[in-house]
């Protein structure tokens, strides 16, 4: 191809969005290190929008988010959400945790253990203190969306190349230099969207890090309680965070939710991790457990504050960070994306300021 606007590098739904979006004004290329797009954390998500998951300025984006995955014009033709709802219950020992959470959330009702084992049956009611219930909680189609986007990305004339993993990253004479194992291209503008490698490709830049940190998150997936319909069953989950359920295709995917910090690598679960996390759910329910019928593992990569490092680095032109998205990544990719295109076009964001600055990596510098 002739040299680039900008590279986007990273392939998952941070990355295709973002190129996607900066498509419809610049010449993109996006480059993806493995065989397949999404193959790391956005093909191993929960897949769930959660309006009142994660702080101030990742509720602000689950916002801004929204509408986009309601009506998804250019990347499908129906919404990529369905219904789910969320559940969080807590035990005495996990009120403050609940309350914590519901701490200027919006659109929760709070639920008696009675109504919360009528939602999921096979609670035991004696362990439950409270419950809160977020009903416009809803799946999202991840295949549907990632491949969405890079449908349109490709419709914009932007140009895609995977199982291409970049070993160099220089700046001469305002541009920027990426060499990968198959090629080398230069463009103005690079797009660090690398996951749990964002900071790896920083160093590579002679970038110093933002911090970021790989946390390895696991789940297996369980066949339904016998004698129950799952499929209206909300998400639940211990409003400490210590396990969660979700319905999934007919089966039930349990998460021990842990958060193990780990060098970036293509993560597979802990067994010793899972059994504690499955000895953990199984105490809050009234059925035994059955034989897993496939496990995984994926990388949630969080900087220090927990929040998205999204803008320009400050110390080197033309490298620009999207990464740090934790396990908020899929829900925010609309947002995000968004907001990329305005900042690399120079463009006003339709973001509030005081989010835009929150993001920023000069916080890091």
């Amino acid at each position: 191809m002739t040299q680039p606007d900008i590279i986007v590098i990273g392939g998952g739904i941070a990355g295709t969005s973002a190129a996607a979006h900066l498509a419809q004004d610049a010449t993109v290329l996006l480059v993806e290190a493995e065989p397949q797009f999404g193959y790391h954390s956005t093909g191993r998500s929960a897949a769930i929008f959660i309006r009142n998951y994660g702080n101030e300025v990742l509720r602000a984006l689950n916002a801004a988010a929204a509408p986009v995955l309601q009506q998804p014009a250019g990347i499908s033709e129906q919404s990529l959400l369905s219904p789910r709802g969320e559940m969080l219950i807590a035990g005495e020992e996990d009120m403050a945790e609940m309350e914590h959470y519901a701490e200027g959330s919006t659109g929760l009702e709070r639920l008696t253990a009675a109504e919360a084992v009528e939602l999921v049956p096979i609670l035991r009611p004696e362990r439950i203190a409270g419950a809160i219930l977020e009903r416009d909680a809803q799946d999202i189609d991840v295949d549907r969306m990632l491949q969405g986007y890079i449908r349109l990305l490709r419709e914009r004339g932007g140009t895609t190349v995977t199982n291409t993993p970049v070993t160099g990253l220089t700046r001469a004479k305002g541009l920027w230099q990426v060499t990968t194992v198959n090629a080398t291209w230069s463009a103005p503008v690079v797009v660090n969207a690398a996951g749990a490698w964002a900071d790896r490709l920083a160093a590579m830049a002679g970038i110093a890090p933002v911090g970021l940190t790989p946390m390895r998150r696991s789940a297996v997936l369980l066949d339904a309680p016998k004698g129950y319909d799952i499929d209206l069953w909300p998400l639940f989950a211990s409003a400490s965070e210590s396990w969660y359920a979700k319905p999934d295709a007919g089966r039930l995917l349990v998460s021990p939710a842990d958060e193990d910090p780990v060098d970036p690598h293509d993560a597979w679960p802990d067994d010793m991790v899972l059994a504690e996390g499955l000895d953990r759910y199984e105490q809050a329910v009234t059925v035994p457990l059955t034989r897993p019928t496939h496990s995984w593992a994926g990388l949630r990569s969080f900087t220090p504050d927990r929040t998205p490092v999204v803008g320009f680095d400050p110390t080197s032109d033309g490298f620009f960070w999207l990464a740090g998205q934790g396990g908020y990544g899929v829900q925010t990719a609309p947002a995000l994306a968004a907001l990329c295109k305005a900042l690399c076009n120079h463009q006003s964001p339709a973001l509030e300021a005081s989010i835009i600055t929150a993001l920023s990596p000069v916080r890091f510098r």
